[in-house]
């Protein structure tokens, strides 16, 4: 079980550091292209390729420990990158970081712990087809839900005449992108779980690549949140239901349990309940610090903003996961205008 945790940890440090690599390499790149010179600039470019290869090799190391370890696991400890990529950002990238981010930080370290501590009698049951049809109905309706609510809610603001997204479009944004998100993983997982029982090694890299689909879509829907709503709502409703729906679906549709023992069984509710209260915090660390004493404010709050503008602009075809919003979208308000 640790070692699936340890793998997780490092897959999710890959992913989140090799994209602020990528897009701190892009502010003297070309928007990216087919093009052959265009090519030639990104491949020369050396953080934009380190931090390729980071993404790359993160998204492999994430595979391995989904092959070892239950979604349930695994899902809740992706959810420390954003812990990861404060630190990497405060020492790298000279950001200042506060008090609640510290304290989101330790949050998300020990529930990480927790839940290695508690994991480690979980073991997956055998997978059952039947319940693969209620899962893809279940989405589905939850989706059909969600947008049917988006829809009222809009015919509404238009029939007030209202200009500015109400927080409700946020929050349905930020739900669909991380249940798609949370899905992908769980998708990726039963492959693994197929292989295991017997079934064809082909349907192994089928749900691989309908899992990259998943997390494709969950982008699409991430960005238009960002551009309607503010990214603080946002990247917090898809951190969150990002974790809800990779542990809920595990249990449901890939027979995963909580372990017998009630020791462990405590341990690992925990764990889950730290990772995302850390989440949580990290990612609306900027409107906390504000509730906090003078004292333990920072003096200023470096966001990187103009340069963000322009590598998000400049290359819209990468793919940024929940946890990485925080460090590289524009400040609230900025994103709120």
């Amino acid at each position: 079980m640790w070692e699936s945790i340890f793998l997780t940890v490092a897959a999710t440090a890959g992913n989140n550091i090799g994209k602020v690599l990528q897009k701190k390499g892009t502010v003297i790149l070309p928007p990216l292209s087919l093009k052959l010179k265009v090519v030639r600039a990104y491949a020369s470019n050396r953080p934009w390729l380190i931090g390729f290869l980071m993404d790359i090799f993160g998204a492999l190391l994430m595979l391995r420990a989904l092959s070892l370890a239950p979604v349930s696991v695994i899902q809740p400890v992706s959810g420390c990158g954003l812990a990861i990529l404060s630190i990497f950002s405060h020492f790298y990238l000279k950001e200042v970081m506060n008090v609640v981010d510290w304290m989101g930080i330790t949050l998300a370290g020990i529930g990480t712990i927790g839940v290695g501590a508690g994991g480690e009698e979980q073991k997956a049951s055998s997978i059952s087809t039947l319940h693969l049809p209620w899962l893809a109905c279940g989405v589905a309706f939850l989706f059909v839900l969600l947008n049917g609510w988006l829809r009222i809610y809009r015919r509404q603001r238009r029939e007030q005449e209202l200009m500015h997204s109400e927080v409700v479009e946020e929050i349905i944004y930020g739900l669909e992108s991380g249940i798609l998100f949370g899905i992908a993983s769980v998708i990726s997982k039963m492959g693994f779980v197929f292989l295991e029982q017997g079934f064809p090694a082909l349907l192994v890299p089928i749900c691989i690549s309908i899992s990259i689909c998943c997390s494709a879509s969950g982008f699409v829907y991430q960005t238009r949140g960002l551009k309607h709503g503010r990214a603080v709502v946002v990247s917090t409703c898809a951190a969150v239901a990002s974790i809800v729906t990779g542990v809920l679906a595990g249990m449901l549709a890939l027979g995963e349990r909580l372990p017998e023992s009630p020791t462990s069984r405590s341990w690992l509710l925990l764990g889950w309940l730290l990772i995302v209260s850390g989440v949580i915090l990290l990612v609306t660390s900027t409107r906390l610090v504000h509730f906090l004493p003078r004292k333990w404010r920072p003096v200023e709050r470096r966001h990187l903003s103009s340069l963000r503008n322009r590598e998000a602009s400049s290359n819209p075809s990468t793919i940024i996961q929940t946890a990485t919003l925080h460090h590289l979208v524009t400040s609230p308000s900025k994103a709120k205008a």
